[in-house]
């Protein structure tokens, strides 16, 4: 069924390379320019987040390699040498990754530390650091060791469906930050930030959605098959991807009600816009906002450990030898 530290490790890196890649993303799309330079506002939060996930997604990058390796070799991870470490890091596209990954994270830490005077590049290119890193996960999973002109087809569907997830999951993450109750009172203008920046989503998201649903279809036809599929649900891998498929349709339905019910309740609490409502509670929709987006965020983790656990596991159920 998988080792359990690896498993734990894969999910960890996978959150934590979404939320660097996913949280960078945010301010392009979702802050004015005059809202990225203000000194007391969200890009604070978020600076200060990337510098602890990128030295996070350093160190588990590190440790996963290392207990692939000791792994590999069939020994604990304290009494792996160093010379099969290299040799898998030099010999092996799954090393190869690592090395860009190392790369990505490293570039993206510097950004997160030195470049906060110019927001809108800083945030550009720790977005694109951030999908380098994600990216170099997919070597790690079934579309590493999909071969041929397939396995091109395969990874690339697979990149796409990291990188637009981790969009998805940034940008939870981010209003989590934004309608925090204390932060959305501090901040100027916070709760009209908040109210704009989550109808603009709006595209952006079924964007996302489209994009996973869509590379999600491909990736499936690649590992199982149309023609396998029964055949797939009798193991654990198409059981927990069954379970994934449903904390997804979970995650679309938390989405069209923030889209369609939530958002315009926030909009209609923001005084003196052209949709305010006199008698709306901000603190009430802000507190229906925060509980749905926790639900989403719990629903995408969940999604992530099913994916972490998977992704070790064989598509069909081996007969044993008779």
């Amino acid at each position: 069924m998988g080792d359990p530290v690896l498993i734990g490790i894969r999910f960890a890196l996978y959150a934590d390379l979404m939320l660097i890649a996913g949280l960078a993303a945010f301010p392009l799309f979702a802050l004015t320019r005059s809202e990225r330079l203000a000194p007391q506002s969200m890009m604070a939060s978020i600076w200060r987040a990337e510098r602890w996930l990128c030295a996070a997604g350093l160190l588990l990058s590190i440790l996963g390699m290392g207990v692939l390796a000791a792994s590999m070799q069939g020994v604990g991870l304290l009494s792996l040498e160093l010379q099969p470490f290299w040799d898998l890091v030099r010999e092996t596209e799954v090393g190869t990754a690592w090395v860009y990954r190392s790369a990505a994270l490293l570039l993206a830490l510097g950004v997160a530390i030195w470049m906060v005077r110019w927001p809108t590049t800083s945030a550009a290119v720790l977005a694109a650091a951030g999908s380098v890193a994600v990216a170099s996960l997919v070597w790690s999973g079934h579309a590493g060791a999909t071969e041929g002109a397939a396995g091109t087809v395969h990874r690339i569907s697979d990149i796409l469906h990291l990188i637009a997830a981790a969009v998805w999951i940034g940008a939870i993450g981010a209003f989590l930050i934004l309608i925090s109750p204390r932060r959305v009172r501090e901040w100027p203008g916070g709760l009209q930030i908040a109210a704009r920046s989550l109808d603009q989503f709006s595209r952006v998201g079924t964007i996302c959605a489209l994009v996973i649903a869509a590379t999600g279809l491909v990736n499936s036809q690649m590992i199982v098959g149309a023609e396998n599929l029964g055949r797939s649900l009798g193991s654990p891998y198409g059981q927990l991807l069954l379970a994934k498929l449903a904390l997804f349709g979970l995650m679309l339905a938390l989405a069209a009600a923030n889209r369609w019910r939530l958002t315009p309740a926030l909009a209609a609490a923001v005084p003196g816009t052209d949709t305010d409502n006199v008698d709306a509670d901000p603190d009430l929709a802000i507190a229906a906002m925060r509980r749905s987006l926790i639900i989403e965020a719990s629903a995408a983790l969940a999604i992530l450990a099913l994916v972490a656990w998977f992704g070790t596991l064989e598509p069909f159920v081996t007969a044993d030898p008779v």
